[in-house]
């Protein structure tokens, strides 16, 4: 036996707290989370304060979404050659700097450029992340670790969302992204204490981070993500209008209503991670069909306020049960290239994000109501699982290169 640790035995060994190295990696996750989620809660004030209209200020959230799609692959394959800790330091300060300027933003064009700027990090972050965590655990548990890191955007929707949803209104919606910035300082001093160094691979380079695009199985495994998650976006985004319309809950129960939502993914997010360490085509198998029942039972279930507050929870559950799998199986399709192929699993999050809000605005300008978003949700979900099915049949004919 070789006396010489791989990378991945090294990291397990130097680390005397790798729960402390993952929950660092997770704050970085909460910053991340309450930057992109709060600005929807926030959008009145937004408009006020930049005398701009609302559809000009839904132009600042694409931006961002944006500029994780554009950030995600260009800047995982750029910093390829950098240690991995490095890496991860530079997108947080990257993060951190590009929130601040929002804060001093006088316009709202240098608003949406720095809205832009601070998308960019997202993705490659959260891929980098990932593939720290799952380094430094046995390959029976990488999926609870990428879980743990995945769980910090899972909190920021319990407690630092409505905090900063509070605070914005309360105080002036320009300390969100002060708040942000305080967040991105904690979660830098953290990676920097308890995330042990690793080196990077020596053979490590653009073109081999971009070889992960010729690899039919990433874009199988980015198309279940863009179409299966596109379901739960389609509900999500049209949640406050479902609520208090459909469901006649009062507009001051919405901070409970999202509060259920989050705990909901911190739920599915933990779940999701124990299932993909089992199997994790056989958590795609299982967890979207089960956000396509739980979306159209949802559906039924938003005429009566409890019920629907309980199916807020179980949607919210179900959705985020997939991410880890996902996670995880970009990792396994691309071995080679692990922070390229792992950050665009969050580009094709976001493309989700955008897919299904805009298919749900579509059946809702068409008159058929607030809950068919929902029912949107579960024919994507269905497409999702068709997709996860092909990869599977594909993989049986050509197994993943280990």
């Amino acid at each position: 036996m070789s006396s010489v640790l791989s990378p991945s035995t090294a990291a397990r060994t130097k680390t005397p707290n790798v729960g402390m190295a993952i929950f660092a990696l997770a704050m970085g996750g909460v910053g991340i989370g309450v930057t992109e989620f709060t600005m929807m809660g926030l959008l009145k004030e937004v408009e006020q304060g930049l005398g701009i209209s609302t559809p000009e200020a839904g132009h600042l959230i694409s931006a961002y979404a944006l500029g994780v799609v554009v950030g995600a692959p260009l800047l995982a394959a750029v910093g390829a050659r950098l240690p991995r800790k490095k890496l991860a330091l530079g997108l947080l300060l990257f993060f951190t700097v590009a929130n601040l300027t929002s804060f001093i933003a006088p316009d709202y064009g240098s608003m949406l450029v720095s809205r832009f700027a601070a998308g960019l990090p997202h993705g490659a972050f959260f891929g980098v992340a990932a593939v720290i965590a799952a380094s430094l655990v046995p390959p029976t548990r990488r999926g609870w670790a990428i879980s743990m890191v995945m769980a910090g955007l899972s909190v920021s929707n319990v407690v630092g969302v409505p905090f900063a949803t509070w605070l914005g209104q309360t105080f002036g919606w320009r300390l969100l992204f002060v708040l942000v910035g305080a967040i991105g300082l904690l979660a830098l001093a953290m990676v920097w204490k308890f995330v042990p160094f690793q080196h990077a691979h020596p053979d490590a380079s653009i073109r081999r981070e971009l070889g992960a695009l010729r690899r039919i199985q990433v874009w199988l495994a980015l198309l279940v993500g863009i179409v299966g998650f596109g379901g739960f976006f389609a509900t999500y985004t049209y949640i406050a209008h479902t609520m208090t319309a459909v469901a006649g809950i009062p507009s001051g129960l919405l901070p409970l209503v999202v509060a259920l939502y989050g705990l909901g993914m911190v739920a599915g997010n933990i779940v999701g991670g124990r299932l993909a360490d089992k199997s994790v085509m056989g958590t795609l198998y299982r967890v979207l069909p089960a956000i396509a029942v739980a979306l159209v039972v949802y559906a039924v279930a938003a005429h009566w306020p409890w019920s629907a507050m309980v199916m807020v929870f179980v949607v919210g559950a179900s959705g985020s049960m997939l991410i880890p799998a996902l996670q995880t199986r970009l990792l396994d399709a691309s071995p080679d290239a692990p922070s390229l192929a792992s950050s665009l699993n969050h580009a094709a999050l976001n493309v989700a994000n955008a897919l299904g809000a805009f298919l749900g605005g579509v059946v809702i300008a068409l008159g058929w109501g607030f809950v068919a978003p929902a029912l949107v949700g579960a024919v994507l979900a269905v497409l999702g699982f068709g997709v996860a099915l092909l990869s599977g049949l594909l993989e049986r004919k050509r197994p993943l290169a280990g």
